[in-house]
């Protein structure tokens, strides 16, 4: 005989992109989820979440307004899906009496330079910065400050999004101007532009599940981006062993930086560059990981943020016994690459001879081409900009980097992009 029991719910908020992967880790655990809309209008320059997982979806309106309808379904935890919906997670549970991270450092979540003033503060190593409307302000610090390169960004992007790595006067010009007064890829004005001191040193993405100040650490993987002007591109990531240096200082390193930005529950997506004197954050997000991808993570890291995120909020205690103070594997070779082009075009089709190519070599679990024919084409700057997405594995080292080497040669052909005259080259 079925039960008539409802099941429990979870409340995600604006669950773009990655957050996708939230409902379904849910629903492993017989949860179900509600989806909360932090904006007026749907923000389609992220991949949208997919509502018909929800068993409702509560469209933008007030904190108070959202957390009165959001009673009735006697929600047990709010997660935010995606960058901008982090403020609203935090006040939706703080106003449901939900297990939260609270709204006091709400500000230092999403704002990078209030979120490095929080490390200030806290004595936890951390960048030099200022930030300002003006160029010239901007200017005057690095030439104060006499020692370049720098690091001009926006307050509150993401995706490297306006990063822009500055060696002169002119060149932090350029790239704050570039900025200022535009929009980002959340639909937000930046009035106002930050700029950090250089942090030399290797980059590393770093991913955590938090529960009531209790951490597991999901994985760290080492970037290599390549230097094109101002920016700093994303090549590939590779796993870096857990229980070695520098991975156990990272770790260390984190757990100050969660404590001193109020993170003591859900997920965590960093970025620290391991400096001569020591790890030193990037910036970090309350959300999941931009380059989660389950069951590719199952493979290579013996678990996944989405379902250990779920798994935390749900079944705390299995979270507690399972999961916290202890750290990813790393179960065989691994790489995710994404593909950079200096092409400039409209996409007339996509070389459905060199996908199959790619998705034929041994170590590619996952091919993920970018765009579509109609769609443009333009020199790569960012991770928007980049072309197409890859994600192999393998035993064997030797042949992860064979078939790594054979997707760059083959990158520039998976797209056929319209000549002046409208044909196809």
């Amino acid at each position: 005989m079925r039960s008539s029991q409802v099941p429990p719910v979870a409340v995600l908020v604006d669950a773009y992109t990655t957050g996708n992967h939230l409902p379904p880790a849910f629903a492993k655990l017989g949860v179900d989820v509600v989806h909360v809309q932090s904006t007026p209008e749907l923000m389609t320059s992220m991949r949208l979440p997919d509502l018909s997982a929800y068993r409702a979806v509560i469209p933008y309106g007030t904190p108070a307004e959202t957390a009165e309808r959001l009673a009735e379904f006697a929600p047990f935890c709010v997660v935010a899906g995606q960058e901008p919906g982090v403020p609203l997670a935090d006040e939706l549970s703080e106003r449901l009496g939900l297990p939260g991270n609270g709204t006091a450092l709400s500000a230092a979540r999403r704002d990078k330079y209030e979120m490095i003033e929080a490390l200030r503060r806290a004595g936890v190593r951390c960048a030099d910065q200022i930030k300002s409307g003006s160029t010239e302000d901007l200017v005057a610090w690095a030439e104060e400050r006499g020692r370049y390169p720098v690091v001009v960004k926006p307050l509150s992007s993401a995706a490297t999004d306006g990063v822009a790595i500055c060696r002169d006067a002119e060149e932090v010009r350029k790239a704050a101007d570039a900025v200022l007064g535009t929009v980002n890829i959340f639909g937000e004005h930046n009035d106002e532009v930050l700029i950090q001191s250089f942090l030399d040193g290797e980059e590393y993405m770093v991913d955590f599940v938090s529960y009531d100040g209790e951490r597991y650490a999901c994985c760290i993987w080492q970037y290599h981006k390549k230097l094109k002007g101002t920016h700093r591109i994303y090549d590939r990531d590779s796993i870096t062993p857990p229980g070695t240096s520098p991975a156990t200082e990272i770790i260390a390193y984190m757990h100050e930086a969660l404590d001193a930005l109020g993170i003591q529950y859900g997920p965590t997506h960093a970025e620290v560059i391991v400096t001569p004197e020591g790890p030193v954050l990037v910036e970090v997000g309350a959300r999941l990981s931009g380059g989660l991808l389950p069951d590719f993570h199952d493979i290579c890291l013996g678990a996944n943020q989405a379902d250990v995120t779920a798994l935390a909020f749900t079944r705390p205690r299995d979270f507690l016994d399972r999961y916290a103070n202890r750290t990813y594997r790393k179960l065989t070779e691994a790489t995710w690459i994404l593909l950079a082009t200096d092409r400039d075009g409209v996409v007339e089709s996509i070389d459905q001879d060199v996908v199959a190519e790619i998705e034929a070599l041994e170590s590619v679990h996952t091919f993920v081409p970018k765009l579509a024919p109609g769609k443009r084409v333009r020199p790569t700057v960012d991770l928007y900009t980049a072309t197409a997405a890859v994600h192999l594995h393998n035993r064997s080292a030797e042949a992860l980097e064979r078939d790594a080497a054979r997707i760059q040669q083959l990158k520039d052909r998976i797209y056929r992009l319209r000549d002046d005259m409208g044909c196809a080259a």
